[in-house]
Formats: structure tokens, sequence, C-alpha cells
């Protein structure tokens, strides 16, 4: 499961979630937590907990500077307590950054790396899948380079083959009970998931005339998983024949 908090990740567990990707921002697709959130996070959950190390929204080509925060953020990450982290790193052709996705690996170690959704903006996703593994990643999250991996489940096949169990191949993107059971049938052994809804603020005082998010009224709207959807998506998977 992939959440932007505390609440979130107590309820994924609850759920039956195997696993926490934890971001902040996930409405601009995710960007690294904050050291409190991670802590926090890390305090309400006994599941693996991998962290998004992501200095910025948008694209994945990275300056010398957030790169040097992409690594403090590793280090930290590991302080805190992660079992994991998610790194994406792209060069301006669209290629993955080898070298770089190589120095974040090992800095990494001994914790695995997943490479994010960075995967699917590449050229061409089966060089990057070699690129990947060549990096020295574990596991690669993506949707078959298509919006959902229901619409990206032939080339997730494809990729599952050409892996050949050299590195995991976790599907990703709109993921639901209706399509679990055709997104395992493509060979991957593991699933992403957000299953974000709209919850409404606790507060009863509303000031509607002054707009601080970007679509107004959202302040008073937050979203976050709940037990019953992570359980009821599992259940859906465990009746896949694939």
């Amino acid at each position: 499961m992939c959440v932007d908090s505390v609440e979130s990740a107590a309820a994924s567990e609850k759920g039956g979630a195997q696993r926490i990707e934890l971001c902040s921002d996930l409405a601009e697709g995710g960007v690294t937590p904050s050291a409190g959130l991670i802590a926090m996070t890390r305090k309400r959950v006994k599941i693996p907990l991998h962290v998004l190390i992501r200095p910025r929204a948008g694209d994945f080509l990275y300056s010398a500077d957030e790169f040097e925060v992409m690594k403090r953020d590793i280090v930290l990450a590991k302080q805190l307590g992660a079992n994991g982290v998610v790194v994406g790193i792209l060069d301006r052709d669209g290629n993955v950054d080898v070298p770089r996705t190589g120095e974040l690996v090992a800095l990494a170690q001994p914790l695995p790396v997943t490479f994010s959704r960075a995967f699917d903006l590449g050229r061409d996703q089966f060089a990057a899948l070699e690129d990947v593994i060549s990096a020295g990643a574990d596991r690669i999250l993506t949707s078959g380079g298509a919006a959902t991996a229901e619409a990206g489940s032939g080339t997730l096949a494809r990729l599952v083959q050409a892996a050949a169990g050299r590195v995991g191949i976790i599907a990703a993107g709109g993921i639901r009970e209706h399509n679990v059971d055709q997104i395992l049938r493509t060979g991957v052994s593991e699933i992403h998931a957000s299953l974000r809804q709209a919850v409404p603020s606790g507060m009863r005082f509303h000031k509607e005339e002054i707009a601080l998010a970007a679509i107004p009224g959202t302040e008073y709207r937050n979203f976050a998983v709940t037990p019953e959807s992570v359980a009821a998506l599992l259940a859906a998977a465990a009746k896949s024949d694939g």
C-alpha cells in the first residue's frame, strides 16, 4: 500500500497489507516524507516500511543538489528504521541514469531498493529493465508504461518474462477489486495500490472565501485509506487464478 499519513499506514496494516510505501503529497505523485512522518509511521506499524526518495514532484531529471538531497534522505530513512527505499532517476534522454541509480543502491545497502514509476516515463521499458538490473535494484514499480496497470497488462506480462526472476516486477496504477485478477494473470507476484478515498474534515468552522489549496474547497477534505478497502482488494486478489 502506498500511503501519505500515519493513519493510512495503520489502516493498511489492519486491512492485511504486507508492506507500506510511505510518501508525502500523493496528489502530486508522491515526494519524500518528513523525518517526523517516517518516525511516527515506524512507531505505529510492524510490517515492512519502504520510504519514497523523491526530492520534488515533476520529472525525474535531478540536479546535483537534488541528488545530494536524495542521498541524505536515504541515510536518514535508514536511521529512522525504514526497511527499504524507492528511488527513480532518468537522464535527459529518457533512459535510466544507471551510474546515479547504482550509487543510491550502494548507499541504501543492506536495504532493498525499488525503482519507482519513473520507469514508466522512460523511452523504452525493456531497455530500462536491463538498466535497472545492472544498477542493482531489487524491484521495479510499473504499470507497463501505460496510464494504468490494466491498460499496460500486456507489457507487464512481457516484462515479467524478460525479467526472468532477475528483478521483481510490482504492478502499479489503478489496481482495484474489479481488475486485480487481470493484473495478477500477467505473472506479477506483487501489486501496489493507494486506495485513497475522500473523507470530510473534522473542522466545524469553514472559511470558504480563502482558498489555500490548488482546488478551492479542498482545505476541508482529506484523503485516507480504510482497512475495509485493503481487505476487499486482498480478498479479490486471493480469488485470482493468476
